[in-house]
């Protein structure tokens, strides 16, 4: 396998023009065809053999007000998830050094707010500034943000921020009731405004019809820049909440949403996110067949289950693959250890 910089200098341009017709189009092709067409553009891009491997804190857990339907975090669910309150500094250091003894090169705070409060940014800040300081890229997903708590916490030194567009657009509304559709793409755009990255994706599963899931792509390919990140969680059900007892989404129909995101976001970090810890050896390794090249890795993702690491290495040692190691951006490519999916949190 050549080298990054050995790849091809010339790549065809990047699209944010996708038609809803073109990715239904692309999920229903021949299952091998479609996965073929994803391995192509994968590997114009990125080493196929390469996983990044992510880990995500949650640094103030539960006790959300708003409504959203897949969520154990939601105050107004019986979900057995209690709240706590906002992690000290002190706390939060002590787990990224952890998380940089253990290789990590990135660190994502996550924290259960619809968004946070001014007087909360300090807090969040001084957590930043800290990390930031052990030598570790630092990202965050705490909900909805002004322009200004974006530029503070860019100024803090945050690298990167999550938040989910979640479903398609005519879908959302079955799904969340307490903020709009608009208001996630105000905060990505306060967020590129500010000069981080994004991390966006979004949760399949939730009784969304395929053209729907292809209308979540459809959103997310034609953001103005395409997110860094784009996990794309299959929905736990958690006893409790809304969407407990829906239908499970077919699996070759999760692969297929993995294949459409590559194809239509090339240069992204394509992210099984939460769910995999019921997902097979088997459903996995298609899904990086199909151009997914990043997963979480621990025992939790916020409040739930996640396959151990263990677990998670002997995997690829069977499939031959390897940890991602951290490399800077050079147009094309980028890498981390460390990044949050927005995983049921804001």
């Amino acid at each position: 396998m050549p080298a990054v910089s050995e790849r091809p200098s010339t790549l065809p341009a990047t699209r944010h023009d996708w038609s809803r017709r073109e990715l239904e189009t692309l999920f229903a092709l021949p299952f091998t065809e479609l996965l073929h067409r994803a391995g192509t553009v994968h590997r114009q891009h990125f080493d196929p053999a390469e996983v990044q491997v992510s880990t995500l804190l949650s640094v103030k857990t539960g006790g959300c007000p708003e409504d959203c339907a897949y969520c154990p975090q939601a105050q107004r669910y019986h979900t057995g998830v209690d709240a706590t309150k906002l992690m000290s500094t002190e706390a939060v250091l002590e787990k990224a050094k952890q998380a940089k003894a253990a290789g990590a090169s990135r660190f994502c705070m996550g924290a259960a707010w619809r968004s946070p409060k001014d007087r909360d940014i300090p807090k969040v800040a001084a957590m930043i500034r800290e990390v930031k300081a052990l030598g570790l890229e630092t990202c965050a997903t705490l909900g909805m943000l002004s322009g200004s708590q974006a530029q503070a916490l860019k100024s803090a030194g945050l690298d990167y921020y999550n938040h989910n567009l979640d479903t398609a657009p005519e879908f959302y509304g079955e799904i969340i009731h307490t903020r709009e559709f608009q208001d996630r793409l105000d905060t990505l755009a306060h967020v590129r405004d500010a000069g981080m990255k994004t991390c966006c994706g979004g949760i399949v599963g939730m009784g969304e019809s395929r053209a729907q899931r292809a209308g979540l792509l459809q959103a997310l390919a034609n953001l103005p820049a395409h997110p860094d990140s784009v996990p794309i969680n299959r929905l736990v059900q958690v006893e409790g909440t809304p969407l407990a007892g829906t239908a499970e989404l077919d699996p070759f129909e999760f692969v297929r949403t993995i294949a459409v995101a590559r194809i239509v976001m090339p240069r992204s970090m394509v992210r099984l996110s939460a769910g995999r810890e019921s997902m097979s050896d088997e459903l996995q390794a298609l899904c990086f067949t199909a151009g997914a090249n990043s997963i979480f890795y621990g025992e939790k993702l916020l409040t739930t289950g996640n396959p151990d690491t263990e677990r998670d290495m002997a995997l690829f040692a069977r499939l031959g693959l390897r940890p991602m190691q951290a490399i800077e951006e050079a147009g094309t490519v980028h890498a981390d250890i460390v990044q949050s999916p927005q995983t049921y949190a804001a």
